[in-house]
């Protein structure tokens, strides 16, 4: 019997007839709606060889719009990265204290920031930065967008902090309060380490999720990220906003699928590391007499 069949029952012949059948009209009416949409793009003239050839034989849309606007969509999402990580440790810590006058404050925070739209905050952030503030209009759509990607995902990941923290074992931290441990160093050097590997799939799917957020800055503040430079590239290059945007969106995925990849690389790395870790006892070595006292191989004769 396999681990699955303990989950649910295992299909017998003629549910996986059944699940053939399901199979093939979803692939017949996937491909049918595929169809349906290539033929209405073409009757808008929209796979015409002048819309998609300047991606292919024009330099310049990638050396002056796309490659940039990459550019500045990494820079966006590593700045709201590096800031949002250690801040939504803070406040997943925070929320994890036994004292009441640090985690009520803190859960507070979280889940106001978090029942905002981050779009909301981008707005509002750009808003305060252009009547408080002296910060030049033309990178003021920078500071907008970093400013509501971190107050959203650092609420987040200190949610997703909690959560780790709190699947461990209780007897993790027992055993931890028995060999004289305090507070904080149990939290950092027993809990947190643990965690991570626990944690790292729902971090990884907020980091995607940053990555794709930058997009909206693009949209509603004008900050030449990749997608807003769809804007340009139709203006200089004609009615192809479906073209540009197919090139766009592969691009986010090409990305964002690099971005999953190195973190499944990283788990399993890190699977491994807990799986060798600790001393390894061959047979030999656990052979005693137990009639005489155990001398260590190099000081027999």
């Amino acid at each position: 019997m396999s681990d699955l069949s303990v989950l649910y029952d295992a299909p017998g012949p003629r549910a996986k007839a059944r699940n053939l059948v399901y199979s093939a009209v979803f692939l017949v009416l996937l491909g049918l709606l595929l169809w349906w949409a290539l033929d209405a793009m073409a009757d808008k003239n929209q796979l015409a060889a002048e819309k998609w050839s300047p991606f292919v034989n024009d330099s310049r849309m990638w050396t002056t719009y796309l490659i940039p606007g990459l550019l500045n969509t990494l820079k966006a999402a590593a700045l709201a990265i590096v800031i949002a990580l250690p801040l939504g440790a803070l406040l997943g810590i925070g929320r994890l204290s036994e004292h009441r006058w640090v985690s009520l404050p803190v859960g507070t925070v979280v889940e106001f920031f978090r029942a905002i739209p981050v779009l909301l905050m981008m707005i509002f952030a750009n808003q305060a930065y252009a009547q408080f503030t002296d910060i030049d209009s033309e990178v003021r759509p920078l500071y907008a967008v970093v400013t509501g990607l971190v107050l959203y995902n650092a609420s987040v990941i200190a949610e997703i902090v909690r959560a780790g923290v709190l699947s461990l074992p209780s007897g993790q931290t027992d055993a931890a309060k028995a060999i004289g441990m305090r507070k904080s160093q149990i939290m950092l050097y027993v809990l947190l380490p643990q965690a991570v590997t626990a944690m790292l799939p729902a971090l990884v799917s907020q980091l995607v999720v940053i990555v794709k957020d930058t997009a909206l800055g693009g949209a509603v503040l004008g900050y030449a990220e990749l997608l807003n430079q769809v804007r340009v590239i139709t203006a200089n290059y004609g009615a192809n906003v479906i073209a540009a945007l197919t090139v766009v969106a592969l691009i986010f995925i090409a990305l964002n699928f690099l971005l999953t990849s190195f973190a499944s690389w990283l788990e399993g790395r890190l699977r491994r590391g807990k799986r060798s870790a600790g001393a390894v006892l061959h047979g030999a070595d656990t052979e005693m007499d137990f009639d005489e006292p155990h001398v260590e191989p190099h000081a027999r004769k």
